[in-house]
């Protein structure tokens, strides 16, 4: 007997199919050690020995998989194809050898990209050992970020009080979205003037704009004020239009790369509205069903063989005149790609989306998008002819001249895919011109001038921002999601109407590492560190040598820091963060006097709770105000009340209300009142129509139960979105859940929530995270709502989509302090017991 680990439960049910009987498949459930939440997890006076620690969890799995091992003949390590899929079969060897299970069995590791049956015999076929340069990097990465974390955050905390922590990776892109967030800030708009005419030549009309003035090109802020634009309108309007030449010119457009890890969550958020970790929680399904290759990835590049499938499929739904001469080779452009894997196609060309109605809504919808994008990668460029005509204004004492710009698609090639054809001539690449032709004289129907301001850079959004990281190389494929979850999860960043703000402790957080750490938010250095550990993986560099080298000056610059007063890092970052915090006030006076005592200056101050703005002439004023506030006390944001619009089928106002448990949306139909709270993490700013009548609706029919034929539903409740079937209620992870689910998927949770049994018994413990410093142990558990960490009597709730495994010692003190902070819940006064009347006295018994 064989035995095969695999991370997961359904990829090991998957390929236990496919394998057959002599082979036993086990899963590990992901990493089963892990470097414990506390001090000397990583000690770089012991040449960097790392201290891994054991879950409960794990605990079992492990000896599950001892166990199997002792009776197996040999171990296959079959775990992803990645550093990580490479770190993990190398922690189950090595807890393997400890227990002394492998004695003299034959152990080797194979990798395949795509959970197909093809794919795995082949993998099968060849075996080879343990990446080690591999599972340096995966090493060297985890000790980077424990000592980042853990030397850098208790700095934060005793200088920035109410600050969380400082991660490597996280500090970094948290950087991005508050320097973007300033430029904002400090963008000065610039008034310009637009000059567009229409024109008519043989009966058809056609648009030209302002194109040059006097022989020299106009850029897009030459006219600057609306008298020169009047005088240019009245200058057209007077004069007589003559075509001076119109040159033709055949273009191409090429399809792009197939889907990477960064560009497959772009393009998910732009056409599917997912978020980076919802589309990587549908691919990573798609992936265990064997319908798309492994999904973390910066290979652009697909294997020969799916490249000839490929074409062939083409060639089948579109006809050989779709196929380019050679196939299409690519390479990354991203900074630090690694070319090691294969970019994210189907497994199976010919499975067309349209032949995947099992699928739940979701996994169809990315799908597609996974198929299109690789079967265009492969099929001949659009050809577009475009046609330039420039017309000049004569008779006028300017020499004014006019361009008309028109194209049109003479050949579809891969935009047929995404249903561009040659005859669609109203799309955005057919704006076909009437023949023109030179000293033709066009007539003039209308000049229209109009005023325009430039605009300042948009903020990020979670795509945006992942590009951007990618091509700065800063981070890796497989860290994206989970770098922007942790933003949000510590209050650094929040998310609204789908772009990224800062908030105030971001920025504080950003200001306080710029001042005194600004090398290791530097986005060059992040890049060459990761430049080190791809050299690493590739057996290029020890990697205690990089780890020697980054702890020599980080550990010397953190004991110079600690020195630093308090009242250093809050002149420092009042001056970084003036103009945030103090912005000019409109009659130009002092934006930092004291309102109350007219003498005194504001400052930023720090308390037990994190940041304020206060008084310096303290305590005699005591004039204080949070941060975000205006300087009158209110609020910076407005409160978002007020009518959304008409719900479209009802026609009756959608409002959205403040009650006492937060705000909620309203509607009033035929006397009766409907209402839905909002879901965790959404704001009132970022309620538009849509979401809207979306809330409104719940909840919603999913369909009849196959075995039942009673109706689920899907709806939003007190403790987050669920699935409801004959009484019995099911968690979804998602709220996004809740609008899509289909009946396969809610079949599925429900399922699951029924083997779990009825009622919960004592929570499980799903992580022992050390102790607290006033003694006693912090543990993770799973209870009756959802994961929370526990220490003595008190219980803090984990925020949404923060995954228990993941939460550190750090992260729990805060969230307990937080809760500790609030005191314990109010009971309810039982009222007090009525008394029983006293009972009658018998009367007497005459005698």
């Amino acid at each position: 007997m064989k035995l095969v680990i695999v991370e997961s439960p359904a990829k090991a049910k998957t390929i236990n199919k496919y394998l057959g009987k002599d082979y036993e498949v086990l899963a590990s459930f992901g990493h089963v050690r892990d470097l414990p939440s506390k001090d000397g997890s990583v000690d770089p006076d012991d040449d960097f020995a790392m201290k891994w620690e054991v879950d409960s969890d794990s605990k079992k799995r492990l000896t599950e998989i001892t166990k199997a091992t002792k009776a197996a003949d040999e171990l296959i390590l079959a775990t992803d194809p990645d550093r990580e899929g490479e770190a993990i079969s190398w922690h189950v060897l090595e807890v393997l050898k400890q227990k002394k299970a492998l004695k003299d069995k034959k152990v080797s590791r194979v990798v395949f990209n795509a959970i197909t049956k093809k794919a795995i015999l082949e993998a099968m076929e060849k075996p080879r050992e343990l990446d080690t340069p591999l599972v340096d990097a995966y090493l060297a990465r985890r000790a980077l970020d424990y000592l980042v974390g853990f030397t850098l955050s208790p700095v934060l905390w005793r200088k920035l009080p109410g600050s969380r922590s400082a991660g490597r990776v996280q500090s970094v892109a948290l950087r991005l979205v508050c320097e973007r967030e300033e430029e904002i800030e400090k963008f000065k708009p610039q008034e310009y003037w637009s000059v567009t005419s229409t024109l008519n030549q043989g009966g058809k009309d056609f648009d030209t704009r302002l194109y040059a003035l006097n022989g020299k090109k106009t850029d897009k802020l030459e006219i600057a004020t609306q008298e020169q634009a009047a005088s240019l309108k009245s200058a057209i309007e007077a004069g007589n239009l003559q075509i001076k030449s119109v040159e033709k010119k055949p273009t191409k457009r090429n399809p792009y790369a197939p889907f990477t890890t960064s560009t497959m969550q772009q393009d998910a958020s732009s056409r599917l509205g997912f978020s980076p970790s919802r589309t990587m929680q549908v691919a990573q399904r798609l992936y265990e069903a064997g319908l798309i290759t492994y999904m973390r990835t910066d290979g652009v590049q697909i294997a020969p063989e799916a490249i000839n499938a490929t074409r062939a499929q083409i060639e089948k739904e579109f006809g050989g005149n779709y196929l380019p001469e050679k196939p299409r080779i690519y390479q990354s452009k991203a900074k630090n790609a690694q070319e090691a894997h294969e970019a994210i196609r189907p497994t199976d060309l010919s499975r067309n989306p349209k032949d995947t109605k099992n699928l739940e809504s979701d996994q169809a919808r990315l799908y597609e998008l996974v198929w299109k994008r690789t079967m265009a990668s492969q099929m001949r460029a659009a050809e577009i002819e475009r046609t330039t005509a420039d017309i000049d204004v004569l008779g006028g004492s300017d020499q004014i001249t006019l361009r008309a710009v028109g194209s049109v698609t003479t050949f579809p090639g891969f935009m047929s895919l995404y249903g561009v054809s040659t005859t669609e001539k109203d799309d955005e690449n057919s704006r076909e011109l009437p023949p023109l032709a030179e000293g033709d004289n066009p007539a003039l129907k209308k000049c229209e001038i109009e005023q325009h301001f430039t605009q300042p850079p948009a903020r990020f959004s979670e795509a945006s921002l992942i590009k951007k990281m990618e091509e700065l190389g800063i981070g890796r494929p497989s860290t994206y999601a989970a770098t922007l979850g942790v933003l949000q999860a510590r209050d650094y960043v929040r998310l609204e109407k789908r772009t990224l703000i800062p908030e105030d402790r971001g920025r504080l957080v950003t200001a306080f590492l710029q001042s005194f750490f600004e090398r290791y938010v530097e986005y060059s250095f992040t890049a060459n560190l990761e430049e080190q550990l791809d050299r690493i993986s590739a057996g290029e560099i020890d990697y205690k040598k990089v780890l020697v080298d980054f702890w020599r000056d980080f550990s010397e610059h953190v004991t110079e820091i600690k020195d630093l007063r308090v009242s250093e890092v809050l002149d420092a970052l009042n001056a970084l963060l003036g103009d945030h915090i103090f912005p000019p006030k409109e009659d130009g006076s002092d934006p930092r006097k004291c309102p109350d005592c007219d003498t005194g200056q504001l400052s930023l101050k720090v308390g037990r709770y994190g940041a304020f703005i206060g008084c310096s002439n303290y305590p005699e004023c005591k004039h204080t105000r949070q941060l975000g506030e205006s300087a009158t006390g209110e609020a910076g944001q407005a409160d978002g009340t007020g009518v959304v619009g008409q719900h479209p089928e009802y026609g009756v106002d959608i409002e959205l209300k403040k009650g006492r448990f937060g705000p909620y949306l309203e509607m009033e139909v035929d006397g009766e009142k409907k209402r839905s709270g909002l879901p965790k993490g959404w704001t009132p700013d970022s309620i538009d129509l849509d979401k809207a009548v979306q809330l409104i609706s719940l909840p919603r029919d999913v369909g009849e139960h196959p075995e039942t034929g009673k109706m689920i539903t899907a709806g939003l409740g007190r403790y987050g979105p669920f699935v409801l079937h004959d009484g019995t209620y099911a968690n979804l992870s998602d709220i996004e859940e809740v609008f899509s689910v289909g009946l396969n998927r809610a079949v599925s949770v429900l399922a699951e929530k029924a083997a779990k049994g009825g009622r919960r018994g004592a929570a499980q413990t799903l992580k022992e995270l050390g102790d607290h410093p006033e003694g006693g142990p912090i543990t993770v558990k799973d209870g009756r709502y959802g994961p929370y960490v526990n220490h003595a009597k008190i219980n803090a709730t984990l925020p949404k989509d923060t995954d228990p495994q993941s939460v550190t010692l750090e992260q729990a003190l805060e969230l307990i302090a937080a809760k500790a902070a609030k005191g314990p819940a109010k009971k309810k006064r039982k009222a007090p017991a009525k008394k029983k009347a006293p009972a009658k006295k018998k009367a007497a018994a005459k005698s």
